[in-house]
């Protein structure tokens, strides 16, 4: 069996808080000791495991997704495998040149001119001249820089700068190439370009190690993927299975609006509660792009109404309202007649309608004239995340991102 491409073995990464590591000068240590002999001796130290006890294993040609909340660890194991940083405890196995996209430029000189750092970051992999000018121009062609290649780099905007460093980091052919979440700082197209050849690396046989948010990215390029909690691997398995878990544990504890008891409500109608579930009936606060949001609404008629309609405003996290809904609208008329009861209203939000974000829903029962008989100013909040399929709503611009019919022929001549 061959070796894998990266072994970790109970990695662990301790940082002190507060504290920054520097020279000091002779002045600065006499004066810190006389500081710390008037406060009463040395102030415990303070520390924290960005890592803990962290093992896996990835084999030549694997492609691994990394996933998990803000600092679960996922940037310090990567710069570890980049040995930009050390462990304080584990071992980490490497076998082949590492290419790694970290940060905006990592690896790059800015004094330097953008062909020069093409040449520099080559020759760090340990690669040939002969193979980085075989390479050259389709670095060059990918990061769209013609005009200031020969222009120091500390003069590149920050998305030239992403451009060829991505561009460097995925043609000079490392063996294990390292990709961080720095791909989120580019425009919407420029990730589509990076995305697109990070699947053409992919099936080249080097191996990928990616870290990401993005749902839809990870799912659609990694087979495999670890997710990190609290410095922690928390599970490593196929990455559909992953990805459900991270985003069962980002659900709310109660996905679910129930009317407070403060509020009774009035004579007519009365909202008791509202709910967003999955497509397997299980109520849930987060959504892949393509996963259609049920949604469900319990309220109570407490006298006859000739005509009422009950509505649904949802708004993103901006405050602009993407779209208003009515049971009305089953009917295809204005208002309904409703009979005193409880009554369960359902509808259903499609998959690749709704753009990646968090939106929330508002209730109002009135009459056609807009007089109120009951009104919730929000309810439920839910996340839709990117979508996982090929004709993902990624990278799109706009509030909604419908996937629309097209139909093209070709005009006889």
């Amino acid at each position: 069996m061959n070796a894998p491409a990266i072994r970790v073995d109970g990695l662990g990464k301790r940082y002190r808080i507060g504290e920054r590591v520097r020279y000091k000068s002779l002045r600065e240590s006499l004066s810190n000791a006389v500081m710390r002999t008037f406060r009463g001796g040395r102030r415990a130290e303070e520390t924290i495991w960005a890592l803990k006890d962290v093992s896996f294993e990835v084999q030549p040609g694997e492609v691994v997704g990394v996933i998990g909340r803000n600092g679960a660890g996922k940037s310090t194991m990567l710069k570890i495998l980049s040995r930009i940083t050390e462990p304080t405890e584990g071992r980490v196995e490497l076998h082949g040149r590492v290419g790694s996209l970290l940060e905006v430029g990592t690896g790059f000189h800015l004094e330097l001119t953008g062909r020069e750092n093409i040449y520099l970051n080559g020759a760090i992999l340990g690669m040939k001249r002969a193979e980085i000018e075989r390479k050259f121009d389709e670095i060059v062609a990918f990061a769209e820089i013609e005009r200031f290649l020969d222009t120091p780099v500390k003069h590149y905007s920050t998305g030239m700068y992403l451009r060829l460093a991505f561009a460097v980091a995925a043609h000079l052919e490392p063996e294990i190439l390292l990709v961080d979440e720095v791909l989120a700082v580019g425009d919407a197209e420029f990730q589509k370009k990076c995305l697109g050849k990070m699947g053409e690396v992919a099936h080249t046989g080097r191996t990928v190690v990616f870290v990401s948010h993005n749902m839809g990215a990870v799912a659609r390029i990694c087979r495999r993927a670890l997710l990190m909690v609290g410095g922690h691997m928390a599970a490593d398995g196929p990455t559909s299975a992953i990805v459900a878990r991270y985003l069962a544990g980002m659900q709310s504890a109660n996905p679910s609006w129930l009317r407070p008891k403060s509020n009774p409500g009035g004579d007519s109608v009365v909202f008791q509660q509202v709910t967003t579930r999955g497509v397997d009936g299980e109520a849930k606060s987060a959504f892949l792009g393509d996963e259609r949001v049920e949604t469900e609404i319990r309220y109570e008629v407490r006298r006859p109404l000739a005509a009422c309609q009950v509505g649904v405003r949802i708004n993103n996290a901006e405050g602009l309202t993407i779209l208003t809904t009515a049971d009305a609208d089953a009917s295809g008329t204005s208002a309904l007649a409703k009979r005193p009861g409880t009554f369960r209203a359902t509808f259903s939000i499609p998959g690749n309608l709704l753009a990646p974000g968090r939106y929330s829903l508002f209730l109002s029962a009135h009459t056609p004239g807009r007089s109120i008989y009951d009104q919730v100013d929000q309810t439920v909040t839910f996340e839709v995340m990117a979508a996982r399929s090929l004709t993902s709503i990624d990278n799109r611009l706009g509030v909604l991102a419908p996937l629309l019919v097209w139909n093209t022929t070709e005009e006889a001549e």
